[in-house]
């Protein structure tokens, strides 16, 4: 009996699970089911999963027990069984090859090795795996559900745009492949607003590397939240004409190590939404503007003139983490941030080393002047927990800088000049 190709679970429920297998066993000649070909499987449980890869799945006669290869599951206690669909994408030189696997919905335009995939599927969630060395090649993606994108040792320059586009407005999975090193470029002078685009929601995990240059606007860009999670590995930017790292709506980190140079703009900036971005009903609710530093660490140069290693539209709120910024241009900042900022260590140890090495720059234009700074916060700054070290080397520069209420617990130490007004 062929198991059809769906992301809907194949059995949903308890109960229903058991008298459905028991249904299938009666239609079939042998208490077993047959995927048409080799592809991954994931068994749920409690609202977790078991990948096995398999074109075969065994029951016993009562179908009480299910067995794939050497593992077995209780069917009472599974709730659903779902076919995962993968697409991989192999880039060779001037030439790219897709494998569309069993992909319901989804077609793929290659010339040379750029690669255009767009889904129309509304109910089955896809896998892209992209791998291979390419200096004149891309992938632009385009579907209707969140979807999943694995970087297995991917190597990848533009030559005509962004390195990867992901157009999907839903969440994105990037998976940097545990063991891997992955390269994106993209081409100069082009449209694109990064090398790395990502309209929806990009939440990042595993161990893998990934460097990124973007030779026409930002490196990293996304159009709404950016998350980076407790398992992801190092995301380093060699150079940007913008910013390294642009991000709308909101910025959460729990891990990873990031590396920020060579930009021309800032470092690390948040974007705020507004409503006619036509991508939230209210963007005051979605933590619209804020950037989020629960652990990890970020090490980041601001060497332009009035740029900003880190820059929150709205309120930063630090519960662990480590930084290492360094301020050198002119009238830059190590991190500046528009509303309120606290400082704890809620979730990891909070170390801040920053040096402001910049001193004053002249706007032409309207002769105003910004001096060097360390931390510039123009609301409140709260430093609850933590060490925070900043040395402003630079002529006229200030370690801190707090337009409102500064407060500081005994619990913190702070090493740095710091002025309110």
């Amino acid at each position: 009996m062929n198991i059809s190709h769906r992301e809907n679970s194949l059995f949903c429920g308890r109960f229903e699970g058991r008298l459905l297998f028991l249904l299938l066993l009666l239609l079939a000649p042998v208490s077993m089911l047959r995927i048409e070909a080799q592809e991954q499987v994931r068994i749920w449980q409690a609202g977790n999963d078991t990948r096995l890869t398999t074109s075969r799945m065994d029951f016993t006669d009562d179908g009480s027990t299910l067995t794939i290869g050497s593992n077995t599951f209780d069917t009472g206690l599974v709730d659903s069984i779902t076919v995962v669909h993968t697409v991989t994408v192999t880039y060779d030189g001037g030439t790219a090859t897709v494998d569309m696997g069993h992909a319901p919905g989804v077609t793929a335009t290659v010339d040379g090795a750029h690669v255009n995939i767009l889904s129309t599927n509304v109910k089955s969630e896809l896998e892209f795996v992209l791998q291979g060395t390419s200096a004149h090649g891309s992938l632009t993606y385009d579907g209707p559900l969140k979807c999943k994108f694995y970087l297995n040792d991917l190597n990848l320059t533009s030559d005509r745009g962004a390195a990867i586009d992901i157009q999907c407005g839903k969440r994105v999975d990037l998976i940097l492949v545990d063991g891997t090193d992955n390269y994106l470029t993209d081409a100069a002078g082009g449209e694109q607003k990064a090398a790395l685009y990502c309209k929806g929601h990009l939440e990042v995990e595993g161990g893998g590397s990934l460097t990124v240059k973007g030779n026409t606007k930002h490196a990293i860009a996304t159009k709404e939240y950016m998350q980076l999670k407790k398992s992801t590995g190092s995301i380093t930017v060699i150079g940007a004409v913008s910013d390294a790292m642009h991000v709308g709506q909101y910025f959460l980190m729990s891990g990873g190590k990031v590396t920020l140079s060579g930009q021309s703009g800032d470092g690390l900036q948040v974007e705020t939404m507004t409503l006619d971005d036509d991508v939230t009903p209210n963007p005051d609710k979605e933590n619209n503007g804020m950037m989020f530093i629960r652990g990890g660490s970020l090490d980041i140069t601001a060497a332009n003139t009035d740029t900003k290693a880190i820059k929150a539209p709205a309120d930063m709120i630090v519960t662990g983490g480590t930084f290492t910024l360094l301020a050198s241009g002119d009238g830059s900042r190590g991190i500046q941030v528009t509303g309120n900022m606290t400082i704890n260590e809620d979730d990891n140890k909070t170390l801040m080393q920053i040096r402001a090495t910049g001193t004053t720059y002249e706007d032409p234009v309207t002769d105003e002047s910004t001096r060097c700074m360390g931390i510039k916060v123009k609301g409140n700054l709260t430093i609850e927990a933590g060490t925070i070290q900043i040395a402003n080397k630079g002529k006229y520069s200030y370690g801190i800088k707090v337009d409102g209420v500064y407060t500081k617990s005994a619990n913190a130490t702070v090493q740095a000049n710091v002025k309110t007004d």
